[in-house]
């Protein structure tokens, strides 16, 4: 008996690097034995690979099997080398070809009954075979629309590991068998979120707007009641449809999360509203064992909305300080980085203080100065500094809102217009950039003679970093609001009273 080759793949946040599987039949006492750094459930699989087999029909020779997973250096993780396993096992047992299984990328968990399970991530392992040049690829049934998303990849779904083995030109008969499926709720439909049901605070409404067109992150601060949560939630509805790239990023995160990806991708942007309470690795990613992505990740190409900021930790909050700038979350352990995409809008809100009343309209605030600054201060300035968008929310009083009937409201339908047409300006101007929105762009764009602004112009936010009114990352954020606006104007460039605006909406705390 030869030595067996086949392949799977090993995830490292959304990255997958292929693993080769070699399965070696030789002399000796019965023994199973899987090398090559293999985590605690990986390591399970000598026993679900011997039970599948055995209920499958195709028993393994009371032989030592050592099965390697190579690179030896790269850290395995979680049940879906199952199936890989047990396929280079039978092909070092002779019992399927071993020229088949050495062309085809296997994924997949077994049961004792020999059926396949399915298994989270099989859409960013798909696409990391097919970056590696992999052509084929088996996956469990239920998994089949999910990988079969991928483009220019051949996928092939089985529902047991006897049909696996009789595809590879094993001898046995075919017996049906009812493939295992994850049980799935009837998705839910959004609510439709309009704009228009949003009364008074016409300078929020257009700070959202400002937010959706340039892509910048928004503080709001107000007391209960004033709309802040009403206004993010309605963000989403601001941001176009996602494109084909795009939504398979999204798509794959959620494949890591455990959540079942149909066959059709959703181009709806995803919009993640942790509670006060979560962990750092709940909200960055993390956790012991298998590292999955966090709600910063889980938004990516959407909105993560942080409803009482200041109720969080302060550890927890500056942990997306990073994801802020680079657009990505990076998970360390001893042995393994993982890497997850998290180019989200942030959107946060906080109360003014603790009782929540501070600067409202006949109002009792029985908060403490000290009270006050120690609560805000839980948003520390390095964070603050990188949120673009920075504005107090009020509370409507009974004469705006009787007003308000006879003002006509901007509806999501408007906003969104008026938000595609500013985008396709930035594309235009930062066509043959790796950017596409105004948020986007780094201080060396800002500053180059081609774009840099007229001293006239650029005056006001010049006397605030004078001033030490702004650091130099938020005059580069003030100037990245400025060019948003000029775009939603219809303006080739930025003038002065784009950055008086600009530096007017940067001014919360």
């Amino acid at each position: 008996m030869s030595v067996a080759r086949t392949r799977a793949v090993a995830l490292l946040g959304v990255d997958g690097a292929l693993v080769e599987i070699e399965a070696d039949m030789g002399a000796g006492l019965p023994a199973f034995v899987i090398i090559g750094l293999p985590d605690t459930s990986l390591g399970e699989a000598r026993d679900r690979v011997r039970s599948a087999a055995t209920n499958s029909g195709c028993a393994l020779p009371a032989r030592k099997l050592t099965v390697n997973l190579s690179p030896a250096s790269l850290p395995k993780q979680g049940s879906s080398f199952d199936l890989g396993i047990a396929i280079a096992a039978l092909a070092a047992a002779e019992v399927v070809p071993a020229e088949s299984v050495e062309r085809v990328v296997h994924l997949g968990e077994l049961g004792l009954d020999g059926r396949l399970r399915p298994v989270d991530g099989v859409l960013p392992a798909v696409l990391g075979a097919r970056r590696a040049g992999a052509t084929t690829v088996m996956v469990p049934t239920d998994n089949a629309d999910e990988a079969a998303l991928v483009p220019g990849i051949r996928v092939v779904p089985v529902p047991s590991l006897r049909e696996a083995a009789i595809w590879h030109g094993a001898g046995l008969e075919p017996e049906p068998v009812e493939a295992i499926t994850r049980s799935r709720s009837e998705p839910t439909v959004p609510a439709e979120l309009d704009l228009a049901d949003v009364i008074g605070n016409v300078d929020a409404v257009e700070a959202l707007v400002v937010a959706a067109a340039g892509g910048h992150h928004l503080l709001m601060v107000g007391p209960p009641g004033a709309g802040k949560s009403m206004l993010a939630a309605r963000l989403p509805g601001l941001l176009p449809d996602l494109d084909a790239d795009s939504a398979l990023e999204v798509a794959s995160i959620r494949s890591l999360a455990g959540v079942a990806v149909t066959g059709d991708l959703d181009r709806r942007p995803p919009f993640e509203a942790p509670h006060h309470t979560c962990s750092a690795a709940a909200l960055v990613g993390g956790g012991s064992g298998v590292i999955r992505p966090g709600a910063a990740s889980r938004a990516t190409r959407g909105v993560l909305f942080l409803d009482e900021a200041p109720e969080f930790q302060q550890t927890v909050l500056d942990c997306l300080r990073q994801p802020l700038e680079s657009g990505e979350t990076v998970v360390h352990r001893s042995r393994s980085v993982a890497r997850f995409p998290a180019r989200f809008q942030l959107v946060a809100a906080a109360n003014p203080c603790p009782c929540g009343q501070y600067g409202s309209r006949d109002s009792d605030c029985s908060c403490s100065p000290h009270q006050r600054r120690r609560y805000l201060g839980k948003l520390s300035g390095p964070l603050v500094d990188r949120i673009d968008l920075q504005l107090r929310v009020a509370r409507i009083s009974s004469s705006q809102f009787r007003a308000s009937a006879d003002v006509v409201p901007t509806t999501t339908r408007q906003a969104r217009d008026r938000v595609d047409r500013a985008r396709d300006r930035a594309a235009r101007r930062l066509d043959g950039t790796p950017w596409r929105l105004s948020g986007e762009v780094p201080g060396t764009w800002l500053r180059d003679p081609a774009n840099r602004l007229a001293v006239a112009d650029s005056q006001p936010v010049d006397r605030a970093l004078e001033t030490g009114a702004l650091t130099m990352r938020g005059y580069d954020r003030v100037l990245r609001v400025a060019w948003t606006l000029a775009d939603l104007d219809g303006d080739p460039a930025p003038v002065r009273r784009h950055v008086v605006r600009a530096l007017s909406m940067r001014q919360s705390l």
